[in-house]
């Protein structure tokens, strides 16, 4: 039933007290990890200075945590104002404290779809070609708090191999993000490894969106060097989330401004979203109500 319901530290900055639109001369965003710092920084500038001239603010700083949790702590923290998650990362945030921020926003795929896949590969020379081969060998999965990167595969994956993750496989650990763990992978460090992409499109294009799209937009990933073993059931896309005690006035501009942002300026839209989207739609906390479900019974908090 789970399975089906799946259709579907960063130093941060402390400020004391809460403030009201009127006073929020600061917008502070959490970037998660998964590729480099300074290719986060340059794909969210264009939305630093569109908040500026759009909302008034007089500075947006920016917070690349080196990994999910030190979002995911800033959150909690009240330290941040707005941060684009993974599900899992929002159930993680959601089961320490349901109202610390609030989901609002999630992107749409080319077609028509809300949500993602957990993707595994493994190097094409390799020899590798089904999840049997991986018997015995080592698994890499991208980050402790990631959704598609662990949680998924942990929950899912099972049922492809006849037993858990962790009977079947030799070994497993983590590759420090999406991008890094992928790099590995072609490395050699892990027989396989577990990422993201939106499953539309062309694979050789890493797909229209996500990790190893990213990545051969980069030019860092040639998709021949590697093959899909398996992929998950499709996975929510993973929420825009705004600090809860935030002035509703603000958060009604600022929920405005991103709706409103595939149109204004399509390719800061696509910078921040790492892929080809259609738009936003809105989300509330009962869409990842099975995540939340999963990583409870899974992983915790």
């Amino acid at each position: 039933m789970l399975k089906k319901a799946l259709f579907g530290a960063v130093a941060l900055l402390a400020l004391v007290g809460h403030v009201q639109a009127e006073d929020l001369k600061e917008f502070r965003v959490g970037i998660i990890g998964g590729e480099n710092e300074a290719d986060r920084l340059r794909n969210f500038q264009c939305l630093g200075d569109k908040l500026k001239a759009d909302l008034g603010f007089e500075k947006v700083s920016f917070f690349p945590a080196a990994d999910y949790d030190g979002v995911i702590q800033g959150l909690l923290g009240g330290t941040l104002d707005y941060a684009e998650l993974g599900a899992s990362g929002f159930a993680k945030i959601y089961l320490a404290d349901p109202k610390a921020v609030e989901p609002i926003l999630t992107t749409v795929q080319t077609d028509g779809s809300t949500g993602y896949y957990s993707i595994m590969v493994a190097r094409k020379d390799s020899g590798i070609t089904k999840l049997e081969d991986l018997k015995g060998k080592k698994l890499g999965f991208a980050d402790p708090d990631s959704t598609s990167g662990y949680l998924v595969p942990l929950v899912t994956l099972p049922e492809s191999i006849g037993g858990p993750v962790k009977e079947f496989f030799g070994e497993t650990g983590f590759g420090g993000g999406h991008e890094n763990l992928v790099l590995e992978v072609v490395k050699g460090t892990f027989d396989a490894g577990t990422t993201w992409g939106s499953g539309v499109g062309e694979f050789k294009d890493g797909y229209t969106s996500g990790n190893l799209h990213k990545m051969v937009e980069k030019g860092i990933l040639d998709m021949n060097d590697l093959v899909e073993l398996w992929r998950s059931p499709l996975i929510p896309n993973g929420p825009i989330v705004v600090r809860s005690s935030m002035d509703d006035e603000m958060k009604a501009k600022f929920k405005q401004f991103m709706l409103d942002l595939p149109k204004a300026d399509a390719a800061c839209f696509t910078a921040v979203m790492g892929g080809d989207f259609t738009n936003f739609t809105e989300v509330n906390a009962d869409f990842y109500k099975p995540i939340i479900e999963a990583r409870k019974a899974t992983i915790g908090g």
